[in-house]
């Protein structure tokens, strides 16, 4: 109609729709409109329809507790009238209205605003950095009042702001729980791999705020797209309001930091206390401090390990349902063998006959890769990766094929594991186990004794492995001078040229880094962590790694050649000088001289970070790690063949074959490595270079949030078995902060804050420097340095109801 806008239109249309209905059903049914807006309920009661708010209708059915379960309406949309227990009106505008769409748009053209997905800093919720293509850095944007309401995964408009407010560095403290209006608390990461980062929009930037010249602020003016979801999380109670008739306010603490403190309403508040739930986010006025939500579910009582463990799958955005019937009706009949069919096939090489074995973790079922190593008679080694041929079962564009797409990864719990693909194929029809035919995907290099590459080959094949050994069994075999059978002595032979090649890499500059892997003895029936201890590098699972990078490097190089536009790659983006910068000044304040003009100036420098303490160097090498860049998947027709580079293992070409069971990258590239051997066709979304750019980000989003989900798991695991027991023990500094220190404990693996002083206490005055990196008692009575070594005490404690953590305590 004239005048009319599409909405207004679209509300016609529906009560045209009632109408219809009620006059075609006649007496026999009532129809009845539920609209919360507020002209459309008018103009329905008007035409003789029966409208009704969704308040209004669902307290009609008499189920009270069905009323949290409403979407907070905004105030605009409805007659406040028909909500119980108005707020009050005498407000403050706390946050600016944002920009209407087409000022945006003109805006962004003009080059006055940029468009970016805000990220919020794990650490510090009052810190987020927008990417912009345009100015090729990130914009820094600092407090709930320049974020305006974005939550982090937003779409949004950032202006910059006059370079006079641009922030400069702050000397950080070490972060404390706090409530959502204290802004002026600077919070930091405790983990360089866990900052947010430009390089997870494609850039690289800097790890940590405190080591960063001022770069540029913004404030958030618009928002394109929002990143609501359902949260995870307990309540903070409030009082109950007077006259309520059992409704209580009450804010909602989400277990992720980013996000701001939820207000919803609840008549079940005795209920939901000592309950992790969840809550959805329905609106976020410019008059309210905190967004309105509603209550969703309850997960279970906090604390149970079950429950949170669910917790750390919903924050990680983790699909652990079980896997539909479409999705099943994939797999091949069971039980499954290798058929007449697959040795007659003509692109399959029977490699039977060769004496394959895996070397895998403890326990392990899912094994996807498998090694043989035979002398020849010319001196050389015939030596082969055999990987398991999962997309003999997994074909394009299937329900199976769709499902291992959107997991992308599977994911490692302290007691659990989350497939990509369903156990029968993991476990069983894929898995290289011991005894049994398998079909796989075989790099094969003939090799000198010297370890130089004289050829490769790839084919598909049949092989049947003679054993399945751990890490520690494969070690022990080659440590065991009086065993001189043949696995073993595959075993020293490829242990020999793997040390060679290990080496050759080092030479061109391949870092060897450090992490603080943790490792849980689980109890079998309760789940409960028994004991808990640093995991242990031996040289047979250097052995296996290094053969699985030189078939990774070596199937980067083919598929590329073949595909230049269209392979799926993965890079470890240079680190800028300022990411560097935290641990140039660590090793200088301990007498130690890094060179990071280059990744084997780095490495050689690292070599030479040795003292009279054997640890410093370790520790040296886990702070190296933090200053790296995330690893990534790209697509190569997104980047120039420079900026391809894998820097922390030296190579212009990397990518993943050797693990399709549990990663959904390897099966893009076996799909890539036989299309350029003409043993299939390339698939449709390797036509479009978008949707490939697409998978990649999907994989690099599944591939954080897997890593963030372990961390978390191993944090929840921790404190638990910290909780029964309390202990003492060496820890060594790796931070320093104005009110504390970060420390590292390698007994258990474990980093985390020592505070010095309590917040608000001014007494016996700590004084940090940032250039000794030490912090001094103002009376000079004690003094602690950088790689110190301190004694800790490690208990659980609960600074706030329901929100148990470990404490760490200076002796």
């Amino acid at each position: 109609m004239p005048g009319e806008s599409p909405n207004d239109r679209n509300d016609r249309a529906i009560r045209v729709a009632s109408q219809w209905y009620q006059n075609h059903l006649g007496a026999t049914l009532q129809v009845l409109l539920i609209t919360n807006d507020r002209e459309n309920k008018r103009k329905a009661s008007e035409e003789g329809i029966a409208a009704e708010t969704v308040e209004s209708y669902v307290r009609s059915l008499g189920r009270l507790e069905l009323l949290d379960l409403i979407v907070q309406p905004r105030e605009e949309d409805i007659n406040m009238d028909d909500v119980e227990d108005p707020r009050p009106s005498k407000k403050k505008v706390i946050y600016n209205e944002h920009k209407r769409m087409s000022e945006i748009t003109s805006g962004l053209e003009r080059g006055l605003y940029y468009q970016g997905k805000l990220r919020v800093n794990r650490y510090n919720p009052f810190e987020a950095y927008v990417g912009s293509e345009s100015i090729g850095d990130e914009i820094i944007v600092y407090g709930r009042a320049n974020m305006n309401r974005a939550f982090d995964g937003d779409v949004v408009v950032v202006e910059i702001l006059p370079r006079e407010q641009w922030q400069e560095e702050k000397s950080l403290a070490i972060a404390d729980d706090v409530d959502d209006e204290e802004e002026d608390i600077h919070l930091v990461p405790n983990s360089a791999d866990d900052a947010p980062r430009v390089s997870d929009l494609g850039k690289n930037s800097a790890s940590e705020v405190d080591d960063v010249a001022s770069r540029p602020s913004g404030r958030v003016v618009g928002i394109i797209k929002r990143n609501w979801h359902s949260y995870c999380g307990s309540l903070e109670p409030m009082p109950l309001p007077a006259g309520s008739a059992g409704v209580a306010h009450a804010l909602f603490i989400s277990k992720d930091r980013r996000i701001p403190k939820i207000r919803i309403q609840t008549r079940q508040l005795g209920n939901l206390l000592d309950k992790r739930i969840i809550v959805a986010v329905d609106s976020w006025d410019v008059l309210s401090r905190y967004p309105s939500g509603h209550y969703v579910r309850t997960i279970g009582e906090i604390g149970d390990r079950d429950t949170e463990t669910e917790v750390v799958l919903i924050e990680n955005d983790i699909d652990a349902r079980p896997f539909s019937a479409q999705v099943l009706a994939c797999l091949p009949p069971l039980p499954w063998s290798v058929s007449s069919e697959d040795l007659a096939n003509p692109i399959r090489q029977d490699l039977r006959h060769l004496r394959v074995f895996s070397v895998d973790p403890p326990g392990c079922k899912d094994i996807d890769d498998a090694l043989h190593c035979t002398p020849l008679p010319s001196g050389n080694f015939e030596v082969g990766v055999h990987i398991a041929d999962v997309t003999n079962f997994v074909h394009p564009g299937t329900p199976l094929d769709q499902e291992a797409s959107q997991r992308g990864t599977s994911v490692y719990l302290v007691e659990r594991r989350i497939d990509m693909l369903p156990k029968p194929l993991t476990e069983d029809v894929c898995s290289l186990r011991a005894d049994v035919e398998r079909l796989a995907f075989s790099v094969i290099w003939e090799m000198t004794p010297e370890a130089e590459i004289i050829s490769t080959r790839y084919t598909k094949s049949v092989i049947k492995s003679c054993a399945s050994l751990s890490y520690v069994e494969a070690q022990a075999r080659m440590d065991d001078s009086r065993l001189v059978d043949p696995v073993t002595t595959d075993l020293r032979n490829m242990n020999a040229l793997s040390k060679i090649m290990r080496q050759r890499r080092i030479e061109r500059g391949a870092l060897t880094l450090a992490s603080a892997e943790v490792k849980f003895q689980i109890d079998t029936e309760t789940h409960d962590p028994l004991d808990i201890g640093m995991y242990q590098i031996r040289e047979a699972n250097q052995m296996v790694e290094e053969f699985m990078l030189a078939a990774n490097i070596s199937v980067a190089e083919k598929i590329l050649n073949h595909y230049p536009t269209c392979s799926l790659l993965r890079r470890h983006p240079i680190p800028t000088k300022e990411m560097l910068e935290p641990l140039i000044r660590t090793a200088a304040s301990v007498g130690i001289e890094l060179d990071t003009t280059s990744s084997k100036a780095l490495a050689d420098s690292l070599d030479r970070a040795v003292g009279t303490d054997p640890y410093l160097n370790k520790l040296i090498r886990i702070l190296a790690t933090r200053c790296m860049t995330q690893a990534v998947y790209f697509c190569s027709g997104d980047l120039s063949p420079p900026e391809f580079c894998h820097y922390g293992l030296a190579t212009p070409l990397y990518t993943h074959f050797t693990s399709p069971i549990r990663r959904y990258a390897d099966v893009i590239v076996h799909r890539l490595l036989a299309a350029s051997m003409g043993i299939c066709k390339l698939p449709e979304v390797f036509y479009s270079k978008g949707e490939l750019t697409n998978v990649a980000e999907n994989l690099n989003y599944r591939h954080r949030n897997a890593q963030m989900a372990s961390r978390a798991s191993v944090e929840l695991h921790t404190v638990i078995f910290f909780r029964k027991n309390p202990t003492d023990t060496e820890a060594r500094i790796l931070k320093i902060r104005n009110n504390g220190f970060i420390v590292f404990v390698p007994k258990y693996g474990i980093e985390g804050p020592v505070h010095l002083t309590s917040r608000g206490d001014k007494s016996g005055e700590w004084l940090a420097d940032e250039n000794e990196q030490r912090i001094k008692k103002s009376d000079g009575t004690a003094s602690y340095g950088i790689l110190q070594t301190v004694r800790v005490h490690l208990e659980v404690v609960e600074p706030q109801p329901n929100r148990p953590v470990l404490q760490l305590t200076l002796i």
